[in-house]
């Protein structure tokens, strides 16, 4: 696949987060994060790990657009460190915060590259959690006060906004499970916490569309749930999953509402769900301009009796055949990618799709020769953007792609040790050595073509 695979106007670029590469936690009076706070339990991130210098990106930002400018991406996409603008979650706005974010937009704009600009990756003000964090309705009432603060600044020149990053794996892990920030573990929290990020976006969209040709999306962690075999039990599992993971975001989002069957599963697990009241529903749909799409891998689902740290009837079981991985163990399936971008085109018809993340962790480092031949990423790469491209000529409206992520980074509770980026970082020093997978994204963004990887056959 060599001609060209996308409009010319088409979005090639990478993805990082605030809390994951800036550092400086403690400089132009930014106020305490949950991520702050998580990172002092003992045990909770690999190593002792955390984000205070993390890639140095608040003071170095400079050279990450200059990096960006030398890999010809057309495309940045970055998140707003919720407690350096609003430090106490509500009231008072830090002007330096949005100073910083203000210089970073129009180095941006001077050099050729679309800011998408992300309101919430995960990094909310410690002070919220005194009422509940994302458990507690106040909370997309403050994440409106950011909106508008950040709005009010940049929103003349920004024009993609996504509002949420990953509101399932928010739920999940920060207050199911527990293994991120907040640390909390409640399964009636959780379901709370989900449903408000997703109106939290209602309002901070309802902020953003007062603005003159802003775009406005979330950004979801999507997972193909596929079953484990023929059989109806594991095709009913993957369904339920499917309603868990996906469309329990997906359709109050694209389609009017949540899901009936979701709605049955959550009331048998936590009981009426009146957290939902009368009028949410109608409050978050109908105001997304496009969906942004993270996808890292699918899930394979055998059915399997409800039971402790199981609430619903369905696993997550291991593919029957070899397959490739990350070294994070995370199988590599880009056919998979298509087939979600090809469902999304059916089951949401009309809707725009921004692929905000996608990537795998490759742990290389620089060699002999100084340069960094990640040529399994590589070969990622050139299979995602191969599977994307299929699905765009089957109908998919993809508007850009992505890449997670520009930067090695704090990889929240894992720490240091996984490597997405298509830079290497040495945390030591801050230096960055853009490494092959780098120079391959920009050759695809500089020809529209997918040139071969020599030496490995592309990830099918």
């Amino acid at each position: 696949m060599t001609g060209r695979l996308v409009p010319p106007d088409f979005l090639w670029g990478a993805a990082t987060s605030a809390f994951q590469s800036e550092g400086g936690l403690d400089v132009d009076g930014r106020g305490t994060s949950v991520w702050d706070v998580f990172a002092q339990r003992p045990g909770a991130i690999e190593d002792g790990a955390d984000g205070s210098r993390a890639c140095d990106s608040y003071r170095r930002w400079r050279e990450d657009v200059a990096l960006l400018a030398e890999l010809g991406l057309g495309a940045y996409r970055f998140s707003v460190g919720w407690s350096r603008i609003v430090p106490e979650g509500t009231g008072r706005v830090e002007p330096r915060g949005l100073d910083h974010y203000e210089r970073l937009v129009d180095a941006l704009l001077a050099a050729g590259i679309e800011p998408v600009l992300t309101l919430n990756h995960w990094d909310m003000p410690q002070a919220l959690m005194a009422a509940g964090g994302w458990a507690a309705r106040d909370t997309a009432a403050a994440f409106a006060e950011l909106t508008t603060a950040v709005a009010g600044r940049l929103a003349d020149r920004v024009s993609w906004w996504v509002t949420q990053n990953e509101p399932w794996i928010v739920s999940l892990l920060g207050y199911q499970l527990g293994l991120h920030a907040p640390g909390v573990t409640d399964l009636r929290a959780a379901v709370a916490a989900g449903h408000h990020m997703l109106l939290a976006h209602g309002l901070g969209a309802d902020v953003l569309h007062q603005y003159r040709g802003t775009r406005v999306g979330v950004a979801l962690s999507l997972f193909p749930c596929e079953p484990a075999s023929p059989s109806e039990d594991d095709a009913a599992a993957a369904w339920g999953s499917d309603g868990y993971v996906n469309r329990w975001y997906l359709d109050p989002l694209l389609a009017g509402g949540y899901p009936d069957d979701m709605r049955a599963h959550w009331e048998r697990a936590v009981g009426p769900l009146d957290v939902v009241r009368d009028g949410d529903e109608a409050a978050i749909g109908g105001r997304s301009d496009f969906l942004g799409v993270n996808y890292y891998t699918r899930r394979v689902m055998a059915a399997a009796e409800a039971g402790d740290g199981r609430p619903f009837p369905w696993r997550v079981v291991p593919p029957r055949e070899e397959v490739e991985r990350t070294d994070a163990g995370w199988e590599v399936a880009p056919r998979s990618f298509g087939d979600l971008l090809t469902r999304l085109a059916r089951d949401y018809p009309g809707t725009p799709l921004l692929v905000t993340e996608n990537g795998g962790v490759f742990g290389d480092g620089p060699t002999h020769d100084g340069r960094v031949h990640d040529t399994r990423r590589t070969a990622f790469l050139r299979g995602h953007v191969a599977a994307m491209a299929e699905a765009m000529d089957a109908g998919a409206d993809v508007r850009g792609y992505l890449h997670w992520s520009l930067l090695d980074n704090f990889e929240w509770a894992m720490g240091y040790r996984p490597r997405f980026g298509l830079v290497h970082v040495d945390y030591a020093t801050g230096r960055r050595t853009v490494k092959d997978s780098g120079r391959y994204l920009a050759q695809v963004a500089r020809t529209g073509g997918l040139p071969p990887v020599p030496g490995i056959a592309p990830f099918g």
